[in-house]
């Protein structure tokens, strides 16, 4: 096989078995291929409108046996309208500052992360992410990556750090690889704040879509990204609108 055909069709590989982290006794298996090679933005493209989702230079999605409940999922922009509890967090939030940095780790950013997942994902796959794990998730990266911060007002030159999203800007999208946020700011909303956020910076940019990774539909910690529909899910014969969830 020549490199040029190694390029255009990318080997994938399945995982080993593992505990399912969104449903209890199960196992998932994971199929995922590198992005390397001369295209890797294009081949991004692809795979995230087949459902993939990246870690680093790796993107993957789920090949579990006799499961189909990740359910890859993506707000559709321009049918969007918040409803009346979203416009709350919007007014609540009216102060925060936003802002694009470069894909580029930080002290303030990783401080951040460690309160984030200490209090809210202690016994989570990520509870021990050191420094330099944190390091090589936002900067282990071929496709067009940036980290979106959200700040409180501050008269010093350095307003609070209270929320990070590492977004990937594709085709037809936007897409939230890993957010997180400050868990002492309880009245904000900031995980949903967040996500409205990028469905606004989606609309300016003329994008269709915001991916927001996978639904598993009876598994609690994925529940709310049915709150921001209309949704389209991924099913086999293609991506259609998801039915809302009853009231």
């Amino acid at each position: 096989m020549t490199d040029q055909s190694r390029i255009r069709f990318p080997q994938f590989y399945i995982t080993s078995p593992q505990p399912c982290p969104y449903l209890p006794g199960r196992y998932e298996k994971k199929v995922f291929t590198h992005l390397l090679g001369d295209e890797p933005v294009s081949l991004n493209n692809m795979l995230s409108q087949a459902g993939f989702r990246r870690s680093q230079n790796i993107a993957y999605r789920p090949a579990c046996e006799d499961c189909q409940s990740c359910i890859s999922v993506r707000v559709i922009v321009d049918e969007f309208r918040p409803s009346r509890t979203f416009r709350r967090v919007l007014a609540r939030n009216v102060d925060v500052r936003t802002g694009l940095a470069p894909a580029a780790a930080t002290d303030e950013q990783y401080a951040l992360l460690r309160s984030y997942l200490d209090t809210r994902h202690a016994e989570g796959g990520m509870a021990d992410m050191s420094r330099l794990d944190y390091v090589a998730m936002v900067e282990d990266t071929t496709v067009a990556t940036r980290v979106v911060e959200y700040r409180l007002p501050d008269e010093s030159e350095s307003a609070p750090l209270i929320g990070a999203a590492l977004t990937d800007t594709l085709d037809d999208g936007l897409s939230m690889v890993y957010s997180f946020y400050d868990p002492a700011e309880t009245t904000r909303s900031l995980g949903t704040l967040m996500v409205l956020d990028h469905i606004e910076r989606a609309r300016q940019l003329g994008l269709p879509y915001v991916y927001l990774g996978y639904w598993v539909d009876g598994s609690r910690k994925m529940s709310y990204k049915t709150r921001f529909g209309p949704l389209e899910a991924l099913f086999p014969e293609g991506w259609r609108k998801l039915p809302r969830p009853a009231a």
